[in-house]
């Protein structure tokens, strides 16, 4: 039985922007607010130079995308008994949904001007 329960949790690998990780292990049913909670509440040791003063900041970053609060690991098809990564930050909020196609343009270059010869 103990061994059924280790593959029916998901394993993640969580990045600092420090480059520092550390492992732990989830449900599929643990959302991404359980999940920075729980992060919080257990906080590693050899993190305490990152450490912040709520859980409420962390945020999850999975495939270059903020995870929102409500969003379960179920949901994200995450695999049993593998190592999924995700970066882990200190964030107040988080940016809009509007705001990446604004940001894509300003990197690309692309403007919506005209220039009038």
């Amino acid at each position: 039985v103990c061994c059924l329960v280790v593959f029916l949790q998901i394993n993640l690998r969580l990045i600092l922007v420090s480059g520092k990780t550390k492992e732990f292990l989830f449900s599929p049913n643990d959302s991404a607010a359980d999940i920075a909670k729980h992060v919080y509440d257990n906080w590693p040791m050899d993190w305490e130079e990152e450490q912040v003063s709520s859980p409420n900041i962390l945020r999850l970053i999975y495939q270059g995308r903020f995870l929102h609060g409500n969003v379960t690991l179920g949901a994200l098809k995450l695999p049993f008994g593998k190592t999924t990564v995700m970066h882990l930050v200190a964030r107040e909020t988080l940016p809009e949904p509007n705001s990446q196609g604004q940001r894509n343009r300003e990197k690309t270059g692309e403007s919506n001007c005209c220039v009038i010869l």
